[in-house]
Formats: C-alpha cells, sequence, structure tokens
C-alpha cells in the first residue's frame, strides 16, 4: 500500500527553498560511497540540515494521515536532494537498518516529499516495481508519497530542469506491511463508520484494534 498525503503549505515550501538556495548540495554519493546507481546531489550543511529537517519532521508527525498509516516510532531527520539534467537513482533496494550519528532506524517505509512543481522537470519519476507492475510518481509541491522500504524503486533519468525533493525512512511501531496495512483500514473503518454502529459492537471493534496492535505492534 502506497500513502500519498498533502503535507507542506505554500508558506512552507518558500522556507524551505530560501534554506537551500543558501546551502551546499554535493555529490549523494558520499552517503553511499559504493553505490553505482546513485548519481544526485545532497544537502551538506549542518545548519541548512538541521533547520530543514525540523520543519519538514514536525510537518509529518503532526499530519494525522501520516501518523495513522505510518504508526511512525522513530524517523530520520529528512534530507533535501537535487537531481539536475541527466542524473538518475538507479533501481535499489532501502538499507534494512540506517545509521546517523547515534541513531539507527529499522527502514520499515521509505516517503519522498515533493518540494518542486512537476512542470519544472523532466522524467525524473520515482518508480516502484509491485510484482510485475510498475507505479510511477511525480507529485504537486507539498505532497509526499510513502511507500514500504522493502519494494525496488528508482528515480528515473532527468532530462531537463531540476527535481528537488526531500527523502526519509521511518521505523513503524509494525513491522509487518500486511498486518501494519489491514490495521490501519480497521482503523480507518472505525474512525469512518464507529459513530454509525450499535454502541456494544463499537466497543467490541475498539477491543479488536486494540488486541491487534499489542499483538504486532513494537513496545512504544
Amino acid at each position: 500500500m502506497f500513502k500519498e498525503i498533502e503535507l507542506l503549505n505554500a508558506s512552507q515550501i518558500e522556507e524551505l527553498r530560501q534554506i537551500a538556495a543558501s546551502a551546499n548540495f554535493v555529490d549523494g554519493r558520499i552517503s553511499n560511497p559504493h553505490s553505482k546507481v546513485k548519481q544526485n546531489l545532497q544537502l551538506h550543511d549542518e545548519a541548512a540540515y538541521r533547520k530543514s529537517s525540523q520543519l519538514l519532521s514536525q510537518a509529518m508527525l503532526a499530519h494525522e494521515d501520516f501518523r495513522n498509516f505510518a504508526f511512525p516510532v522513530a524517523m530520520l531527520p529528512p534530507l533535501m536532494t537535487r537531481y539536475t539534467a541527466d542524473m538518475h537513482y538507479g533501481a535499489h533496494a532501502d538499507a534494512a537498518f540506517l545509521q546517523l550519528g547515534s541513531m539507527s532506524v529499522r527502514s520499515d517505509l521509505s516517503c519522498t516529499i515533493f518540494l518542486g512543481q512537476p512542470n519544472t522537470y523532466e522524467g525524473g519519476a520515482l518508480r516502484i516495481q509491485l510484482g510485475t507492475r510498475d507505479l510511477r510518481f511525480k507529485g504537486e509541491a507539498g505532497t509526499a508519497i510513502v511507500y514500504p522500504s522493502d519494494r525496488l524503486h528508482e528515480v528515473e533519468p532527468i532530462t531537463k530542469g531540476e527535481r528537488w525533493v526531500a527523502i526519509t525512512f521511518i521505523q513503524s511501531r509494525i513491522a509487518d506491511t500486511s498486518r501494519r496495512e489491514l490495521l490501519y483500514e480497521l482503523n480507518e473503518v472505525a474512525a469512518l463508520e464507529g459513530l454509525n454502529m450499535a454502541p456494544e459492537n463499537f466497543t467490541r471493534l475498539q477491543l479488536v484494534q486494540s488486541n491487534l496492535l499489542r499483538r504486532w505492534g513494537d513496545r512504544p
């Protein structure tokens, strides 16, 4: 399951644009020097990273739909990246565990936050392999796509313009993708239809929700 959310407003995007305009971006292989498929630029400016990642993290954790879908327990600070003409990130799998200083996160979910408008660049779609099918995403500025980290995915080559996004990785309270999706759907039904149910049946449904979270979820 993939979740598209409207994450940022125009003023937040403008603030990020101002941060990026004066910040230093370097070869993205600085964080993955052995990659033969990664070709992009990533933010390499401590003050800008701290400020931008705080803005993005706060927006994500304040978004109810994101919290309900991801069951987040830990998240790497989002990192702004850029792709200019001829850059791409070939098909790859995200590492199971990611380290940032003393912080270690199991990558259950990956997230791309689109910061530039899709009509400002050509190519550059996020392509995610789903069995024998491919799904492609080029979101509007301020939107985000959250997807399971266990899928092969790539950023297709940029042929014109610049692709500007931020990426992050989330450790979910529920590691198993199918269980997380089932509980999300159950919670959505309860939220939408719970008040239309007989009170005693709604109480039983809430008990099922809580017991499944106890059974499937990591400890807080």
